[in-house]
This record gives C-alpha cells, structure tokens and sequence, in this order.
C-alpha cells in the first residue's frame, strides 16, 4: 500500500491592479491543512501505526509526503510530521521520494527536476532518518524518458507508475516491470518498476462510499478475497497506491472507511501464508522483473486517458506552465544576486494544482477538478495564476 500526502499552497485572489509580492492564501492554506489534518492525517496515521504494532510488523506501508504538505504540517500541525515519524520509525513504513513541491518539472526542466528530487531527498533524510530508495514523479507521471534519468542519477533504484492498460497489452499489472531500453538481463536492470492496480486502488479510492456500486458496502473479507485471486498465474503483487486523502476525508468517516482499514490487514493475512505486505524495496528485492513495461509517452494516474493532459489538456494550461517554466533562469539569476524569497515563490508556483485548476475536461473527470479547484471556473484560475506570474515576471526583471 503506497499513499500520497499533498497539500498545495493555493493563491489569493489577485488581480491585474495588485502590485505585491504575497501570492497565497494562507488562511485558506491554514484552515485547509488543519481540516484535513482532523479528518484523516491523525486519525487515518494513528490507526497505522496501531495496526503495525498490533499486527508485529506484518503490516507494512509506504508514503511520499511532497514538500509543500511539509512545510504546512511544520507550520500549523507539527504533530502531523511527529505521527509520520513515529510510522517510519517502526520500520514498517517506507518513505518515497518526489519532487519537492510536487511539480512538472520533469517536462519542462531537467535541471529544475534534478534540483527539486535533490532539495527533497535532503529534506527527508533531515525529518525522517531516512534516505529513499524509490521514486514517484509527480501524480506518477512516468515514460522510459524518466526512468532512464533515475538510472542516471543513481540514487533509485525503483521507480512507481500507473499500469495503464493500453501499455500493458493484456499483460497484468501484479509483477515488477524493467523499463523499456534496457540491455541484457532483466534482473540486472538499475531501476525497477511498480505498477499500481488501478482497478483495486480505485475500489477504496473512489468507489467505496459509491451506494450504486454493486459491492456496496465492500466487507475486507471480500476485497482480501480479490487480492487472493492475484496469486499465482495472475501475479505476485497487488500495488494499491492512492491519496492518503482517501480515508476520512475523500470517504468520509461515517462511510465506514476507518472500521474498513481496520479490519483490512487481517482479512489479507488470513490466507494461510500466501499473502503478505511489502514495501516498495522489499517488493523489488523479493521478485524479479517478469517483463519490460514500455511507455514512451508521458502516463500518469489521473483521469480516464492515465495521461498528463489533466494538467496539459488545453491551450491555457500550456500557455502558463510554458511562461512560467521560461522565467526559470532568470529567476535562478536574481536568486543567486540575493533575492531570496523569488525562487521560493516561482517554485510554489510550479506544483501541479494550478494548472490542474484550468482543466476543461467534462463529465466524471470534470467532476473531479472541480472538486478539488478553489476557482468558480477554469479561466478564474487561469487568469489569476497568469496575474501573479506577471508580477513574478515584473520582480526578476528588476534592476
């Protein structure tokens, strides 16, 4: 079970005629984290960590926390991060690895990516004692391009990703992968591949407080029993990766989601010895890789095409990310002069929500951006992230 923690910092609301350089809302920030943090980030953690000592280990978890969730849990619930760190301390919980503030930057910016994994690796051995092994990109946005650049830097040797249909070709998600290009022996290949199961993720995830799903209410004894049904010619692992979000806050309390969590390690570890929970590096270091997962084209886990045009789907999407991306070396430059407050703000602008938030996507995945959007529409938030840009845009060209 691997989840993600994210919090972005959401924009005020800024004009044309504002002229300062405070971009974020943080009393919604504010609000928004502690409201969270009281529905699912202590509830959802103290309930793993009573289930990891309950069952002496066997259950086992992992997380990436991006590093805009981290500096909001430091400054207003600090003792969401001393939950975290008592989870990691266990040793049954696996941190993960991203960039730092949960960015594109891997389309737009090699330089900028290799920066923000290495600002976040820092960031993670500083907090947890800990230095990660696996990597996630951004809303598992993966091709063999990102891959082959985790092989090059050397410093991780299993990368998550969607198992999207189309690219597996009738071959099941429920094995470690090799990526596409590599030479030789699969068992030699420098970085791995996990694969989430995005039908059984998705049954938790968005399917389980559905009262028109025919499984409804899904019992732990019946989903345990899908898993089991994953063994032998049908795979060795079962990856379920989703938003923490998911338990208290995306399903809320009273749709049973914690009672669920509670009962679910059991359920699975009464198979008589055939299943058991992995971390992400124990998985890899358990199987070897059945085949190579091919995907030249950028996938992610979101929306029905698991591509990346949830956030890249129109010409106002691509029109920020591409002006916001060329500011980059301009604002390195005042930053190095010593502005140091510019890169901070230029890199809050980079996380992915904003343009998340200018979809235009209809039906179910309309649905699902307008959930999470602060925005009365996507050109609301296209036109206010294009105002602070601007202002950003007016500082680094400052004498």
């Amino acid at each position: 079970m691997y989840f993600q923690i994210h919090q972005p910092y959401r924009l005020k609301r800024y004009s044309v005629f504002d002229d300062h350089p405070f971009y974020f809302d943080s009393h919604t920030n504010q609000s928004i984290c502690e409201s969270v943090a009281q529905s699912c980030y202590r509830p959802a953690t103290q309930k793993l960590l009573e289930l990891v000592h309950r069952h002496d280990g066997g259950f086992r978890v992992s997380f990436s926390v991006t590093g805009t969730a981290l500096s909001q849990f430091q400054q207003w619930t600090p003792d969401v991060i001393e939950l975290l760190q008592q989870l990691v301390a266990t040793g049954c919980c696996e941190v993960l690895c991203e960039t730092s503030h949960h960015s594109l930057a891997f389309v737009y910016s090699r330089e900028e990516f290799n920066e923000q994994v290495t600002q976040h690796r820092q960031r993670l051995e500083d907090l947890f004692d800990t230095t990660p092994k696996v990597f996630r990109n951004t809303e598992l946005i993966y091709s063999n391009a990102v891959a082959r650049q985790m092989a090059a830097m050397g410093r991780f040797n299993v990368v998550l990703c969607e198992g999207v249909d189309r690219l597996l070709e009738k071959r099941s998600p429920n094995h470690v992968y090799a990526p596409a290009g590599g030479k030789g022996d699969l068992r030699n290949a420098r970085v791995k591949l996990l694969l989430k199961n995005h039908r059984l993720s998705d049954d938790i995830a968005f399917r389980f407080s559905d009262t028109n799903w025919r499984h409804h209410p899904l019992q732990p004894a019946t989903y345990a029993s899908w898993i089991d049904q994953i063994n032998d010619d049908a795979g060795q692992l079962c990856n379920l990766f989703m938003d923490y979000e998911t338990f208290g806050e995306h399903q809320h309390a009273d749709a049973g989601i914690f009672e669920f969590l509670d009962a679910l390690p059991e359920a699975v570890l009464a198979s008589g010895g055939r299943n058991d929970f992995l971390t992400p590096s124990e998985a890899t270091q358990r199987y070897e890789p059945a085949g190579t997962y091919n995907a030249p084209e950028l996938t992610s886990w979101a929306d029905t095409e698991r591509d990346v045009s949830a956030w890249l789907g129109n010409a106002m999407q691509t029109n920020a990310a591409e002006e916001l991306y060329e500011l980059e070396e301009v604002v390195k430059d005042r930053h190095a002069a010593g502005d140091e407050h510019l890169l901070d703000d230029w890199r809050n602008l980079t996380t992915s929500d904003h343009v998340y938030y200018m979809a235009t996507k209809h039906w179910e995945d309309g649905a699902v951006h307008r959930y999470f959007s602060p925005y009365d529409s996507p050109y609301d938030a296209y036109i206010n992230f294009m105002n602070v840009l601007d202002n950003i845009r007016t500082r680094a060209a400052a004498d």
